[in-house]
């Protein structure tokens, strides 16, 4: 059947229909103009952003709680530039994203046209694969191909150019152009084993092990694979580790679960110095989950389990290399084991009772700090109180930096799963009100939280009036320090007490400003209040809520640990 002539934005539209994609983010301008109207003409939920790069970061936060292709747009040039850190988070974290920007009108390409710049160029380098349309009647099978790489393989963003002159242009497009195979937004769209060879090598090292451990990164997510790694650990006793990514593969409430691992641990480093068999899943083994590259240490028995072989030995050299998909290795392990797990979990049960014997103790040792009355707020405090009252289905966003290593530390999810979503892929700060944003547009009904640094929340604030608009009842709790706190607090570890530098911000009271932008404002001084504002900001009520946390301006307290790049520095050592 033949449509009416249609121009290419109302293409890109009717492709995009039939992909059923979720709620859609950009910024128009001249280029997109008859894309925008195609959406409105066919009800696409394509809403207004403030700022492109927060359009990223909903996106990137949908994709990951959704498991499906998110879709963002931006117009030509400073719209198109906007984009790149948002790129590049997906790109390292494995997002699935579809992302459209307006192009120069190819007959005047290169004669100075307003905002033009090399942005295909620019934005090469931040994106899985960067599409330009040059001929109208390509669009679907181009937008086709770019849901294809977006979820093959390691996920990650796609754009797709598109020129004025291809989005205004028409074509009398076909019906059968705009056919979509079902689940095409779907992630991962592909899957592959490991070699059964290596699969029956890795069974027989974790078979013999005595003190295996598993250490579980992002994949874990990206491969929806959670189920499997708990169905594993579970049938040999194994330990589960994880990254900040990682966080989830297990329960942290699991009796196997050994919490975070890497520059900042709870138990994970010693088990992992003391294991003779370390399975590595879906985890790039990159600097803070090694500690600087020295987690593991270089002698160990290591398995690393990834589907992206450009992983292996970037790092560390493991002893065996299992190149497929997360879910389907575990599973694969766990067949292979299946005649012995009995046993092998049988004799692992003094070994599994110890762990869970020193992740008790270790809470026993920082419960002052969990339960700490002082005030400003002592961010230990705060994230017991948030790990308290987050229901099993609750979802933690978590920004770069302060907030992600506090939470990826003392945070607890009490089920297998995405319940906690730090943008760890490029460790951007601002990340967390736009995160929570798509977070919550992922998955509706369930209680959305974020935390953000003042410093964070200063850079995106602008996007409370898009939350307000969209409705979204989510909670932003906003880590007030007065300052950009992870800088000040390692100029404090560099230099010592009182010589910082470009760190400090003007005290600010958050409520009020959330006030002025018709959002519900909570302002939490003593640590008592906390439970109660989590309590109002999670009710279910229509709208954002943000929770402006006074905590700790003593940059001795301000992270969670010693960050070992300053113990490097001080032994002489260079760093990057």
């Amino acid at each position: 059947m033949s449509l009416n002539e249609m121009t290419g934005g109302e293409a890109i539209a009717r492709i995009l229909k039939g992909c059923e994609v979720g709620p859609m983010f950009g910024m128009g301008g001249f280029q997109l103009l008859p894309f925008y109207d195609a959406a409105r003409r066919l009800g696409l939920d394509h809403n207004l952003i403030n700022d492109e790069r927060c359009a990223v970061f909903i996106a990137d936060a949908y994709a990951k709680v959704s498991g499906r292709v998110a879709v963002c747009d931006a117009t030509l040039g400073p719209g198109a530039t906007n984009l790149v850190t948002g790129l590049v988070e997906a790109l390292n974290a494995g997002s699935p994203l579809v992302v459209f920007v307006g192009d120069t009108h190819r007959a005047h390409s290169w004669k100075n046209m307003t905002q033009e710049t090399r942005q295909t160029e620019i934005l090469a380098p931040a994106c899985k694969e960067l599409i330009r349309i040059e001929m109208i009647e390509r669009i679907p099978e181009l937008v086709r191909r770019a849901f294809r790489v977006a979820t093959s393989g390691r996920p990650g963003p796609v754009v797709v150019a598109v020129p004025e002159d291809i989005c205004h242009g028409t074509h009398p497009f076909e019906e059968s152009d705009f056919a979509v195979e079902p689940g095409l937004a779907d992630t991962p769209a592909l899957r592959c084993r490991p070699a059964r060879d290596d699969l029956a090598r890795a069974a027989r090292l974790l078979g013999g092990a005595r003190r295996p451990i598993m250490l579980c990164g992002g994949g874990i997510h990206i491969s929806d694979a959670t189920a499997a790694a708990e169905a594993f650990a579970h049938a040999i006793n194994l330990p589960v580790a994880h990254t900040m990514t990682g966080k989830g593969a297990i329960a942290c409430t699991d009796p196997l679960n050994a919490g975070l691992f890497g520059r900042y641990d709870r138990i994970a480093n010693k088990l992992i110095d003391e294991s003779d068999c370390i399975l590595v899943v879906g985890c790039k083994l990159g600097e803070i989950a090694t500690k600087r590259y020295t987690v593991p240490a270089a002698d160990k028995t290591v398995i690393h389990l990834d589907n992206v072989a450009e992983e292996f030995d970037r790092t560390f050299t493991p002893n065996l290399r299992l190149w497929g998909d997360a879910r389907e290795g575990l599973q694969d392990l766990q067949v292979a084991l299946e005649a012995e797990s009995g046993a092998i979990r049988a004799r692992q049960q003094g070994y599994a009772d110890e762990v869970a014997g020193r992740m008790a103790a270790w809470r026993k040792s920082v419960e002052g700090r969990l339960t700490s009355d002082e005030r400003p707020v002592n961010m230990a405090r705060l994230l017991a109180e948030i790990s308290r009252a987050m229901p099993a289905d609750g979802i933690l966003v978590a920004d770069g930096g302060f907030a992600a290593h506090w939470s990826g530390l003392l945070y607890d999810t009490k089920r297998a799963g995405r319940g906690f979503v730090p943008d760890r892929g490029f460790a951007s700060i601002g990340y967390g009100l736009p995160g929570a944003m798509g977070a919550a547009l992922a998955a509706p009904g369930r209680p959305v939280v974020s935390l953000t640094g003042d410093g964070g929340f200063n850079m995106t604030m602008g996007e409370l009036e898009t939350a307000r608009r969209l409705k979204l009842p989510l909670t932003l709790i906003i880590v007030n320090n007065a300052a950009s706190g992870y800088v000040k607090a390692l100029q404090h570890l560099m230099y010592g007490e009182g010589n910082y530098q470009s760190s400090d911000l003007q005290e600010i009271n958050y409520a009020r400003v959330a006030e002025a932008l018709g959002c519900t404002g909570i302002r939490v001084e003593d640590p008592a209040d906390i439970a109660a504002a989590l309590k109002q900001g999670m009710s279910g009520r229509e709208g954002p809520t943000v929770i402006d946390v006074v905590v700790t301006r003593d940059p001795a307290h301000m992270l969670p640990g010693v960050d070992n790049r300053t113990v490097q520095v001080r032994k002489g050592d260079r760093v990057a």
